[in-house]
């Protein structure tokens, strides 16, 4: 699942094909799901509104619109969102990959999975949201109107401090862990971070997070946005789907100490890293590093 640092890259790659263009007309898919406005309200709304802006917090995009409108994006699990003219296999179906020469880069063409497709009054590239679990979302929101969703969010993990960690720790029996990956706490941590973070600041994920010391979580929030930020430097983990809007690959699983190396020897003591489950989530661990 795209985490915040996949995200922020998303953002920064698709707003030059975005921002300043008007929209001429959306195509999307049947009523589903993804879409939490009506497709056919989002085809209305959208036809002839200028993109004023594009910003982020935790995992989602806030499109903001020339009248005042937002439109609130979120990538699920497996959403990519990417302008036309973009290449990579992530982009295409198993069946379409099998088909291809070993070598082959073939550019992407819309398929049963894109389901929201952005036109420009420009005509120049179009901009494809393609999603094929359909757990993404897409909303509109009125102008001045609140947003729920975004409303529940808590700080935003780039500018979560040690001591507004330590107070949100206080009193609860939760592990770390999952209170890292609790959205109305720290907004944009998810599984790959979590398990990094800990790691680097030598924190057990099991750990009941009022048991965790307040040196030790100006250490986390520390290393939380250490990791997330080289992983936006490096262009985001490409594990499974994710895929930049330009069609690269990221980089920073290569960099990974702990998450999906169970079994490796620990980097720092060659300890083997330990996986278990926690909170449903595989959870990656150096039993000896993290106390």
């Amino acid at each position: 699942m795209p985490e915040l640092p996949e995200v922020e890259v998303t953002r920064r790659r698709i707003a030059p094909a975005l921002v300043g263009r008007t929209i001429r007309s959306v195509r999307t898919t049947k009523p589903s799901y993804f879409f939490l406005t009506p497709p056919a309200t989002l085809r209305r709304r959208l036809a002839g509104r200028t993109v004023s802006g594009l910003e982020r917090h935790g995992k989602y995009l806030i499109a903001g619109l020339d009248d005042g409108a937002r439109v609130l994006l979120h990538l699920g699990m497996t959403g990519q969102l990417f302008p036309a003219g973009a290449s990579s296999l992530r982009l295409l179906s198993a069946t379409a990959r099998a088909a291809l020469a070993p070598d082959a880069q073939p550019e992407f063409r819309p398929d049963a999975h894109t389901h929201l497709v952005w036109s420009f009054k420009d005509e120049g590239p179009e901009v494809f949201f393609r999603d094929v679990r359909k757990f993404g979302k897409v909303l509109w929101i009125a102008p001045g109107a609140e947003c729920e969703r975004l409303a529940r969010l808590g700080r935003d993990a780039l500018e979560m401090t040690g001591p507004e960690l330590f107070d949100a720790t206080r009193k609860r029996t939760v592990a770390i862990k999952s209170l890292l990956m609790a959205q109305s706490v720290v907004a944009g941590v998810g599984n790959i971070y979590a398990d990094e973070a800990l790691f680097l600041a030598g924190v057990r994920p099991t750990r009941r997070a009022a048991k965790v010391t307040r040196a030790e979580c100006d250490r986390l929030a520390r290393e939380i946005r250490r990791v997330m930020l080289r992983s936006i430097e490096t262009g985001g983990s490409s594990i499974s789907d994710y895929v930049a809007p330009d069609g690269s690959d990221g980089a920073y699983q290569d960099e990974r100490r702990v998450y999906a190396r169970a079994g490796e020897p620990c980097l720092v003591c060659e300890t083997p890293v330990k996986k278990i489950v926690l909170g449903a989530r595989g959870t990656h661990y150096c039993p000896r590093c993290q106390a």
